[in-house]
């Protein structure tokens, strides 16, 4: 019987717990109810609770921590009435303080997100309908009517759902969309409308006509896209591939034209939802630290108990005593260091942010700033981080001769005389018509589109248009999906042939005389990181030959082109002067060739299997023998104090990594310009491996190198990381510096838990672009920048900054501030705790071991808040270290990775400080207390709040204005709440002289000694940094 019920059980939890399968389909256009299955409400939802589960599970996330639930047991026992050893508010004001404030957080956080949600969601866009009553409930197939933020709207208006393009007001059928919320592109991305439905008349022939789109089951991929497109009512039925360009996803915002869309996908199942993944939550190595010494002292505060109790003779209800001490004694662990260090990381990063020597720089993550100043090893991406992303054109080599910045007036002049004279025809290249060709190529291979700004808006502000007939350069701009197209086609413009008009069906160029040249698009085959090349065939207007252009990487062309004995050798130069490298060719095809490649290239893109593959197979086909026409080489301009940066932080101690995906040539010479690589060490190659024995062989060659920076290939990588795990990270971690080129963004990711697993160290990770983010995100400590690949990487980040040089002050100076100030505060306010406790234990062994309390109600209360919380919580302001200082002196990081400034060795002195003192306070007010038990709880107490604020100003090691405030308004909220406090003290007794002889006589024997100890510790043995302030 139970077996079945446990069955029944499992069965409804699975039931509970099932995904629903995404399944492909099929969606008639204006036809929502023609939609069989039941598919997500478009709405967003990022909301961790509602209204029932708000408090529930608050609670369980608190509650879960240690700390939080022992307070909470040692609060509840107090409902106990045999249990109970004081008032109920001594113990719940804390904790619910500690709730109150969490919840607080929690509520606001909860608040705006659903602000943000209501907002998204709330947000109204034109529905195309013929129909009066309207179908609420599906969206799927509804049509949309979406337009430029220049035209109707205030705001930009972003995409609402995943939908096809249907059709478009712009008369090339096209239209540019801003994807920087779903892939942290700046760059505007071309999308072009079915041509089916951009062919129609009239906007509502969209309703007149019998047409469904079929789409691939939705899926985590960006940037593919597998349907197809078919109108019933046609004879023959039109039948048309469906791909990525012909998509609008959600969350992209249209930058030109109306455009008008049928919705394929919603909700939960758009691209932008489904690659939205929580983080992990990062947990910083000091709050690790502190959770281990507070299990210590968990320990500690039983085996006192037992103590107490053995010492009593286990007589009577002995196990309610020893609850009893241990409630007496619970002050060990203290409630409010959570308070008290989540306070401190929201001042920290309150500072950093206020920091006008690094302006732009936002915490995102405010539970680790102390991680900041234990850093080991610092893994940067290269393009946008280390260098600005900003590209120049720099050489032009043809095989036999080669032109750089100080030589392109000759291009120019060649360029000039090759359209001015007659084209006869001429059996030998000369070099002239060599150039023209190669420029014509650059000016020709690509996907740059120019804008046009036009300041005649209706509403006043700017315009783009794709179209201008004046084609004037005043104003033309120009747009591409990488920062290298636009250098080439910025530089034929310089030498004089400039592009002045694209659509979807050809472009214009213009020559030097003023003479604009047609050139119809027959096909364009777009870069892929897995081809690394792009290609477009043309057909001149004026001769009808038709032309296949191919550019992309070395490695990808050299078994493309023709035999050739420079091309190798040449990439190698260039990448040795830190260049990145293109190779250009061509290939002329008859229109035969042409059409063959056409009809098998569309038959191609119809298939649904495989669709990739045998598109890839049918272009391959193309790619043979072509002719080698040229070399681009464009530089990358390094980021401002990228040297400085880089050489501060390797004196530091921190062991930096460079991962890019460029090639290997490119990331050594950007490693040894950066000075990433000093100019005095080696650099070891690791050469390509595809086996074990290879693998076995380089490492056993790598091994016998001493001091020598590591430079190695993804592939590489992969194969060593397969076999030799182990020895290779413990190789690399040996080396100064380790550069990893042509890496994944999940290899990236790889290599950082690689090296929090071997070697347990810190890791940051610093990067610019979507593709760091994996590696952000999977580091102890992620730092993005804003660069010109978007915010993408900022926005997943810890920590954002807008230059790389900022990264020195915020290791440097915050992370050395945070990490040496929480290691202060928490171990102070441990020894607050430790020093009421051991007076507790002295005056219950002086009485019997009777288990009674010594302070009870609001003094206790007083104690842990306003008569010692601000002095406590001023050691956020000190430093041990002017910043200025701690730049120069970079080496002084490296003390601070080793941990010293809290450890189970201070841990252990400040252990032995509050015994002594809490032994000091007892006794002596034991030994000079006259008649009353009161006088005993007076003087103590007194001396006490004295002590503890006479420790600050011992453990404090550069004053702050504010600290010596909370110090007297401290000291004088204690001296004016003892007129309120006759419950407690004899008021009669406090205002005698015998009485304040008594509580500084206590107090000088209990700090005394201890600053007698600091100053000979610092005359005979001073920190490292004391001698350079000194």
């Amino acid at each position: 019987m139970c077996g079945n019920m446990l069955f029944c059980c499992d069965w409804l939890i699975n039931i509970c717990r099932r995904k629903k399968e995404l399944k492909a389909r099929t969606v008639w256009l204006g036809c929502p109810e023609k939609c069989e299955e039941k598919y997500p409400r478009n709405a967003i939802k990022n909301q961790k609770y509602n209204f029932f589960t708000f408090i529930p599970g608050v609670l369980y996330e608190q509650f879960k921590f240690f700390l939080n639930l022992y307070f909470l047991v040692v609060s509840c026992s107090q409902f106990v009435p045999a249990l109970k050893i004081g008032y109920l508010y001594t113990y719940w004001a804390p904790l619910g303080f500690v709730l109150a404030v969490t919840m607080v957080r929690e509520a606001v956080d909860e608040f705006r997100r659903y602000q943000r949600d209501k907002e998204m969601n709330s947000q109204l866009y034109s529905k195309l309908t013929i129909r009066v009553a309207d179908l609420t409930g599906h969206l799927i197939g509804m049509i949309f009517f979406l337009t430029n933020i220049n035209m109707l709207f205030p705001q930009n208006q972003r995409i609402p759902s995943d939908m096809v393009f249907l059709r478009t007001s712009e008369k090339t059928g096209s239209c540019f969309i801003r994807t920087d919320q779903l892939d942290g592109e700046t760059d505007w991305k071309l999308k072009v409308a079915v041509s089916c439905t951009q062919r129609l008349p009239a906007l509502g022939d969209l309703f007149s006509i019998s047409a469904y789109v079929y789409a691939q089951k939705p899926q985590l991929d960006i940037h593919s896209f597998e349907g197809t497109f078919t109108r019933e009512d046609s004879d023959p039925t039109v039948h048309e591939s469906l791909s990525i360009e012909n998509t609008l996803w959600a969350s992209t915002v249209v930058a030109s034209g109306t455009v008008i869309g049928v919705v394929i996908y919603t909700g939960k199942e758009t691209r932008s939802v489904m690659n939205t993944s929580n983080p992990k939550n990062k947990v910083g190595l000091l709050d690790l630290e502190l959770n281990q010494l507070t299990k210590a002292l968990f320990l500690a505060l039983v085996a006192l108990s037992i103590v107490m109790v053995t010492l009593q003779g286990f007589v009577g209800p002995w196990y309610r005593n020893l609850f009893r001490f241990l409630l007496l004694f619970s002050y060990i662990i203290p409630i409010s260091l959570r308070v008290n260090l989540d306070m401190g990381k929201a001042a920290y990063g309150w500072m950093i942010m206020k920091d006008d020597n690094i302006p732009g720089t936002v915490v995102r993550t405010s539970t680790i700033p102390e991680e900041l100043g234990r850093l080991v090893y610092l893994l940067t991406d290269k393009t946008g981080t280390l260098t600005q992303n900003e590209m120049i054109f720099k050489r032009l080599h043809l095989g036999t001769v080669s032109y750089g910045t100080d030589t392109m007036d000759e291009i120019q002049n060649h360029i000039v005389n090759s359209y001015s004279q007659s084209s006869a025809p001429k059996v030998r290249k000369t070099v002239s018509s060599r150039i023209h060709e190669a420029v014509k190529a650059i000016a020709l291979c690509h996907n740059v589109t120019p804008v046009y700004e036009s300041h005649a808006g209706v509403t006043g502000e700017t315009e783009y248009a794709e179209v201008d007939q004046n084609f004037s350069d005043e104003n033309r701009t120009y747009q591409a999906s990488s920062p290298d197209e636009v250098a080439l086609v910025q530089w034929t413009e310089s030498v004089g042939l400039t592009l002045v008009n694209r659509d979807l069906t050809s472009m214009q160029l213009k020559s030097p005389g003023g003479q604009i040249l047609t050139y119809y698009i027959l096909q364009v085959f777009p870069f892929t990181s897995e081809s690394k090349r792009m290609g477009i065939i043309v057909r001149d207007e004026s001769t009808g030959e038709i032309t296949f252009y191919m550019k992309g990487a070395d490695v990808a062309m050299s078994t493309i082109v023709q035999y050739n004995d420079w091309l190798e050798e040449e990439c190698g130069n260039m990448a040795r002067e830190g260049l990145r490298t293109l190779v250009v060719a061509k290939k002329s095809l008859t229109e035969e060739q042409y059409q063959d490649f056409e009809n098998r290239y569309n038959q191609a893109k119809l298939s649904i299997h495989d669709r990739a593959l045998k598109v890839a197979a049918v272009v391959e086909s193309l790619e043979r023998e072509m002719e080698l026409l040229c070399l681009t080489g464009v530089e990358d301009q390094l980021q401002a104090d990228v040297r400085p940066t880089l050489e501060m932080l390797r004196n530091a101690g921190i062991k930096i990594w460079m991962l890019t995906g460029d090639k290997l040539e490119t990331a050594t010479c950007i490693a040894k310009s950066s000075h990433l690589v000093s100019r005095t060490q080696d650099i070891h190659i690791f050469r390509p491996v595809i086996s074990r024995g290879e693998a076995h062989l380089e490492l056993n060659a790598f091994r016998r190198k001493h001091d020598c920076a590591l430079v190695i290939s993804g592939d590489s990588l992969e194969v060593c990381l397969k076999y030799y795990e182990h020895e290779f990270v413990e190789l690399a971690c040996q080396c100064p510096a380790v550069v990893c080129c042509r890496c994944s963004p999940t290899q990236k990711a790889h290599i950082v838990k690689l090296l929090q697993h071997h070697t347990g160290k810190r890791t940051c990770a610093i990067g610019d672009g979507g593709n760091d983010v994996s590696m952000i995100q999977a580091a102890d400590c992620g730092i993005g920048i804003e660069g010109k690949e978007g915010k993408q990487a900022s926005l997943a980040a810890d920590f954002s900054i807008t230059q790389f040089k900022h990264i020195g002050r915020l290791l440097m100076v915050h992370g050395r501030n945070s990490y040496k100030r929480s290691a202060a505060l928490g171990q102070f306010v441990m020894h607050r705790g430790l020093i009421i406790s051991t007076m507790q234990a002295v005056f219950s062994s002086v009485f019997y071991f009777a288990s009674i309390p010594l302070y009870q109600g609001f003094l206790m209360v007083g104690y842990a808040t306003i008569y010692t919380m601000f002095p406590v919580f001023s050691l956020v302001l000190d430093q041990d270290v002017k910043p200025e200082m701690a730049l120069l002196y970079p080496e002084l990081y490296k003390d601070l990775t080793k941990g010293r400034s809290l450890s189970f060795k201070t841990f252990l002195i400040w252990v032995l400080i509050s015994i002594y003192q809490g032994g000091i306070l007892m006794y002596g007010a034991l030994l000079l207390f006259e008649s009353e038990f009161v006088h005993v709880v007076a003087i103590s107490f007194t001396a006490l709040i004295l002590t503890e604020l006479l420790m600050v100003a011992l453990t404090i090691r550069t004053w702050h204005w504010l600290m010596v405030v909370a110090e007297f308004f401290s000291l004088g909220c204690y001296v004016a709440s003892l007129a309120f406090l006759n419950e407690y003290f004899d008021v009669a007794f406090i205002t005698t002289v015998t009485f304040l002889w008594k509580v500084s006589a206590i107090t000088v024997v209990s700090c005394l000694p201890l600053y007698i100890l600091k100053y000979l510790k610092r005359k005979f043995s001073p920190p490292s940094y004391s001698k350079l302030t000194s």
